[in-house]
């Protein structure tokens, strides 16, 4: 331990050494110049007072020429100014008497300086002495000159001898800050690892090991950091050890089997997987564009459960049964789809109202107001309410895993708890979560969380935003938080917050065309040559998707490199959303409006440099899209995952294809080979395109390779299956609660 100290205590002692060392070095000539200064300023002082008091006599002997009165003045003058030696001079320049000692090189030097004085430091052979020339006159007439002499090598002694002092003032500082390093290091020391032995051993209420001190205050503060680093250490070292298994839904079933013992799987979602519409051609089914359903329905076809969503088709009702349920998907069906129905009234309010122009907005900090309203918070909790009951209908068991997915179903988990305590209420929340400042807007923020925190398990996207929720739970709610676990006691529940990436299911056998022919056919259908370098972009028509920015990009690439116009498009899917929102509206003719201006300015040849889409596109024809374009661009200002990245990976079996992603996704966490962006930047954005544009091959290779093994091992499966693992793991120790709690009461019965 000794040893360690000192070891630890060198880290400081020898940098200490070296910077004082340096600072003597710089600081001791110094020392020597402002040392010789003074004492020059103090010859000079008082080397012109002697001159001073020696003008009258010599005015009264000069003229006289009594040499014998000036002999004895200079020997008596300089016995008591203990000068080196005087001398003085006729007009003619010749010495009429000089002192011992008196330099003989120095010689009478003429009178040629303005004023009766002068004063210089002169270097003779004997060394180098100070000499103050003093002109002695009565009125007009020159009588001669007085010369006197101070030997400069006393000063040169002091000199050394302060030079000496400060050396070892500044060796002495080093010994005493040394070894006042040592013993505070040595404290230090003893502290942290105290304190790390108490992190280790169980936290701060922990027992203390015996010869284990109480770690000092300054370390308190960063104990809990310390538990929350190890606990996300522990978090992902579970996520690499999953990753080392193949996911697939046949696992994920396995283990519903295995960890959940055949238990029923309930979904709750705003989307439904599939939707029903009246068409010319009949009722046709249409999968919408979500990363919601993308994300959720492959693992329901691995569960074999119930999807409870809204039915907003138009044709929704006819085809389901009695119990408005109907078996998808629709050429193979794997589980049930329970639809609820909604007024008008109530979508607007629940819906298009609470969720969208207030949640949304808040959640997403992308500059636009959210807006709330008592109506639509009353619809909300109406809605909720209604979900909830058809949870509970549509249970068949005391306990069964209900998924509830996403900010449409704030309320939901506790309302589903008082009707089924028992059961395993999982929710993920696909957007960001604000910091606890930006939440606090919410006028019903309590009531929030209060429905939240009837989970047994919260799932964010990342980590920053599992701290965020904590923080805000802790700003609002009177709660028990151990953020080194990260749960939340609340109630009488227990909540565990944890970060869950969300995925894609990896496509599974060929695609039905090569991607030489998705380039061909693509290109032939929007009229565009086959050898033009394309672009790609798919998202719904949102504010917070940052189409806008990329669009800008694009032209200010163009504006920057103009053998680019001509030879590259910008396919832009844009599938129109919340349509009745003004907002979106306003959206909406912005993008039309911008696109038609780019297009003015830098079509040629009918090639557009914009193509934009806004419609509906099912997941063949934007996989088609995918494979055949160079570069995705995905600009979102704000996004919780973003699954469009990780689809164009997953198309692109070819390995080529460039990802130009924004900074504030949580895929920008994991898919670190794309090309990061600032989309707000817009100059950054535009030289990203251009690097995508023309990136050598090989090296769109690298990245693609390392970013698909990423996406393949790291599964929406995988994603499931966590949870589902955790959920799992919760039950069992609730389970085994519930077993203690018993046989408790059954003793204390027999006690009494």
């Amino acid at each position: 331990m000794a040893l360690q100290t000192f070891r630890l205590s060198l880290r400081f002692i020898l940098p200490l050494a070296v910077v004082l060392g340096l600072f003597a070095y710089a600081v001791v000539p110094q020392v020597d110049e402002i040392t010789l200064r003074w004492f020059v300023r103090d010859l000079e002082a008082r080397s012109q007072t002697l001159v001073s008091a020696l003008q009258e006599p010599l005015k009264e002997y000069a003229p006289q020429g009594a040499t014998r009165r000036i002999a004895q003045l200079l020997d008596r003058t300089a016995q008591q100014s203990q000068l080196s030696s005087l001398a003085f001079c006729d007009p003619s320049g010749r010495v009429v008497y000089h002192t011992a000692g008196y330099p003989e090189a120095l010689g009478c030097p003429p009178t040629n300086f303005p004023g009766t004085l002068r004063q210089s430091l002169q270097d003779l052979p004997g060394g180098r002495v100070h000499v103050t020339e003093g002109v002695v006159r009565d009125g007009a007439q020159y009588l001669g000159k007085l010369m006197l002499v101070n030997d400069m090598s006393y000063i040169e002694r002091r000199s050394a001898d302060a030079r000496k002092y400060v050396l070892a003032v500044f060796a002495l500082i080093a010994v005493v800050v040394s070894l006042i390093t040592v013993f505070v290091a040595h404290l230090s020391w003893r502290g942290w690892m105290n304190a790390m032995r108490i992190l280790l051993r169980g936290g701060g209420d922990a027992p203390r090991p015996q010869g284990v001190d109480e770690p000092p205050p300054e370390v308190q503060p960063l104990m809990s950091d310390l538990r929350a680093l190890l606990h996300e250490y522990n978090v992902e070292r579970r996520g690499l050890e999953g990753a080392t298994q193949s996911w697939n839904p046949d696992k994920l079933r396995a283990l519903l089997h295995d960890e959940l013992a055949g238990d029923e799987v309930l979904v709750v979602s705003n989307r439904e997987p599939y939707i029903h519409s009246r068409s010319d051609k009949g009722i046709e089914v249409r999968r919408p564009a979500s990363g919601l359903v993308t994300a959720v329905e492959p693992v329901m076809r691995a569960c074999s459960g119930t999807w409870i969503a809204h039915g907003a088709g138009n044709a929704d009702r006819e085809v389901v049964d009695a119990h408005d349920r109907v078996r998808v998907p629709p050429k193979n069906p794997s589980y049930t789809l329970r639809r609820v129905w909604l007024t008008e009234q109530e979508e607007k309010g629940y819906y298009y109202g609470f969720a969208n122009e207030g949640l949304w907005p808040l959640c997403h900090i992308a500059h636009v107001r959210p807006v709330f309203r008592s109506s639509d918070w009353d619809q909300y909790v109406e809605v909720n309410q209604r979900f909830a009951d058809a949870v509970v209908a549509e249970a068949r068991t005391e306990d069964p895993v209900v998924l509830v997915q996403d900010y449409h179903f704030a309320l939901l988990p506790r309302m589903v708890r008082e009707k089924l305590p028992r059961a395993t209420i999982i929710m993920f929340w696909h957007i960001p979560w604000p910091n606890p400042e930006s939440f606090g807007i919410c006028p019903w923020r309590e009531e929030i969380l209060e429905g939240l925190l009837g989970n047994t398990l919260l799932g964010f996207h990342t980590p920053f935003h599992c701290k965020n929720f904590l923080e805000t739970v802790d700003r609002y709610l009177e709660t028990r938080i151990e953020h080194e676990a990260s749960t939340i006691s609340y109630g009488g529940d227990l909540t565990q917050v944890e970060p869950y990436p969300i995925s894609i299911a990896w496509p599974e056998g060929p695609y039905p065309e090569s991607i030489a022919e998705s380039r061909a056919s693509v290109r032939a259908e929007l009229g565009l040559p086959r050898n033009l370098l394309m672009g790609i972009g798919v998202d719904r028509l949102d504010y917070t998707k940052g189409i806008l920015e990329r669009l800008q990009a694009v032209e200010r690439m163009m504006e920057l490199h103009p053998s680019m116009v001509g030879r590259f498009s910008f396919v832009q899917i844009a599938a129109p959303s919340r349509s009745s929102l003004e907002e979106y509206q306003a959206l909406e003719n912005r993008v039309r409006a911008l696109a038609q201006r780019i297009n003015l300015r830098f079509g040629q040849s009918g090639v557009n440099p914009i193509v934009l889409k806004v419609e509906h596109y099912d997941s063949d024809q934007v996989s088609r899209y995918y494979r055949a374009a160079d570069v995705c661009m995905v600009t979102s200002l704000h996004d919780g995952m973003n699954l469009v990245a990780k689809e164009f990976i997953a198309a692109r079996d070819d390995e080529l294809g460039v990802l130009i992603l924004s900074q504030f996704t949580g895929a920008a966490r994991e898919l670190h080979e794309a090309l990061i962006i600032n989309p707000y930047h817009i100059e950054q954005g535009a030289d990203a395109l251009y690097r995508a544009l023309t990136m050598p091959e090989a090296e769109q290779r690298e990245r693609m390779r390392s970013m698909r093994s990423l996406v393949r091992d790291f599964n929406v499966y995988r994603w499931a299956g966590r949870m589902l693992l955790d959920a799992a793991r919760l039950r069992r120790r609730e389970r085994i609660s519930a077993k203690l709690r018993s046989h408790t009461k059954r003793s204390l019965r027999r006690v009494r």
